[in-house]
């Protein structure tokens, strides 16, 4: 079955898996002979990683190259490619993260599941068939802290409160972006997730391979920034939310 499908993923400073990686996801767009990627790209990227994806996307028409300088963070990164996927008018948009720390490989289940019914489809490290690996026990211990104080001080129910491999519907994508999202880090999906809880969503098993072996302060401090202020609209009964 063919779907009209998109794929969002910041690029920056990515010359070294490059090749692997793209090599990964074309085999995924061959077996199924559709999909477009969205590479985003912004000042952050110091290395050739640009050059490498405008020659790509040169030769092959599935890849989008999306030159981005204003971004002021990553979040920016993923809601230009947003933006521009749903100015292209694709059925369902689908982020990832790049230097295959996501499996594309995994792509056909969140579209399965996304043509199943489900508006969202979140990706989870720590349901039945999840996994991280090739990380630090200190960012895996982060990331499940993370879920387990979400779940407890927002009220919602999700095995993975931070994984940033997911999926959405066009209209879905069209709500968010419409909505002043807070986060400027890695809070971004764990904010998602929050705003999103009232819609039909289902979770997916992935696998992540976390190279980075921290996250910076900044964004831990951003990530409890936000998190108590949707606590505070929540004991409030202000809390927002988009369905």
């Amino acid at each position: 079955m063919k779907y009209d499908f998109a794929v969002v993923i910041p690029m920056a400073n990515e010359s070294e898996d490059f090749y692997p990686f793209v090599s990964s996801i074309t085999a995924v767009l061959d077996k199924l002979e559709c999909g477009k990627i969205y590479f985003v790209i912004d000042k952050v990227s110091k290395d050739d990683t640009l050059e490498l994806c405008n020659n790509l996307s040169n030769s092959d028409k599935r890849f989008v190259t999306v030159w981005s300088p204003e971004n002021k963070n990553v979040v920016d990164a993923y809601l230009r490619g947003y933006e521009e996927a749903l100015k292209n008018k694709h059925e369902f948009i689908i982020e990832m993260d790049a230097g295959l720390s996501h499996n594309p490989k995994a792509l056909p289940m969140f579209l399965r599941v996304l043509n199943e019914g489900n508006e969202c489809a979140f990706g989870s490290r720590f349901i039945n068939g999840g996994s991280i690996y090739n990380s630090t026990w200190r960012r895996t211990v982060l990331s499940k802290l993370g879920t387990v104080l979400s779940n407890l001080l927002l009220g919602t129910r999700m095995y993975d409160m931070t994984s940033g491999f997911q999926g959405f519907h066009a209209n879905i994508v069209e709500k968010f972006l419409a909505y002043n999202l807070l986060s400027k880090a890695h809070f971004y999906q764990t904010e998602l997730r929050y705003l999103l809880r009232n819609t039909c969503y289902a979770e997916i098993p992935i696998h992540y391979r976390a190279p980075s072996p921290s996250v910076s302060k900044k964004a831990i401090y951003n990530s409890f920034i936000v998190l108590f202020h949707y606590l505070l609209l929540r004991l409030k009964s202000k809390a927002p939310v988009i369905n």
